[in-house]
């Protein structure tokens, strides 16, 4: 078993830490925008400045105390569970969640949820971002039986944006707005709520914790890449080459 500390935050003295080793990730897409791509293999397993996407995501996430890590797979699912094994390479358990019929994001995560060890949070990571997102000032604003998400400026292909921020709380889209990163932190009673099994997007829970103010943000200002588009993959191709050199 890897030896990694939990990432934790003290809310105040009378307060449980919350506290998380565990993450999601959403890996069972069919990467339809990059059908060149991901004719003969899940967009998983395409290739970064010479290293998977996925294996880049799990490297983050143990780089930042996350140990145990589910992943929810369909399209070419065998692949990426003989590419990644059990994880032990990576310094990460894995567990994969396959979904013979896709179950979406929300029902991707509330079904690999349960594959994981027991905990209080858990992080959910979209496969196709690449980014320096810091998982830390997640617990930081995470309420208890919240949520809490990574906010990035909007690209050219979401200029309208997603949420709007007033403080530190997410609230509707209105003028001000920001995209939607991909990466977010969870009570994991909040997704219990769910049905395992059963598709829903993971938008739902994100705006019932808007509705009861219990959805939490900040906007990422470093390096974030949707690889799930040609024009991204590009540019993150070309960033993390030259980033190693």
């Amino acid at each position: 078993m890897p030896n990694i500390g939990i990432i934790r935050r003290m809310t105040n003295s009378a307060s449980s830490p919350l506290e998380t080793s565990r993450a999601v990730i959403l890996a069972a897409g069919l990467g339809s925008r990059l059908k060149a791509y991901t004719e003969n293999k899940p967009k998983a397993l395409m290739t970064v400045a010479d290293e998977l996407a996925i294996t880049r995501v799990i490297r983050r996430l143990v780089a930042q105390g996350i140990q145990d890590i589910a992943i929810n797979v369909h399209h070419f699912a065998e692949q990426i569970q003989n590419t990644l094994g059990n994880g032990a390479h990576l310094n990460a358990n894995l567990y994969y969640s396959v979904e013979p019929s896709l179950l979406n994001s929300g029902g991707g995560v509330r079904t690999a949820l349960d594959l994981l060890p027991s905990g209080e949070a858990v992080v959910v990571h979209n496969v196709d971002i690449l980014s320096n997102i810091d998982i830390e000032q997640l617990i930081n604003i995470c309420p208890q039986q919240g949520c809490a998400l990574a906010l990035v400026p909007n690209p050219k292909h979401n200029s309208d944006g997603d949420f709007s921020l007033q403080d530190s709380t997410i609230t509707p889209k209105s003028a001000q707005s920001f995209t939607f990163s991909g990466v977010s932190l969870w009570d994991e009673s909040v997704l219990r709520a769910y049905p395992a099994n059963q598709g829903f997007s993971l938008i739902e829970p994100i705006h019932a914790q808007i509705k009861t103010q219990h959805c939490q943000g900040y906007v990422h200002r470093g390096h974030w890449f949707d690889i799930g588009r040609p024009h991204d993959l590009i540019q993150a191709n070309r960033f993390y080459r030259q980033a190693y050199l």
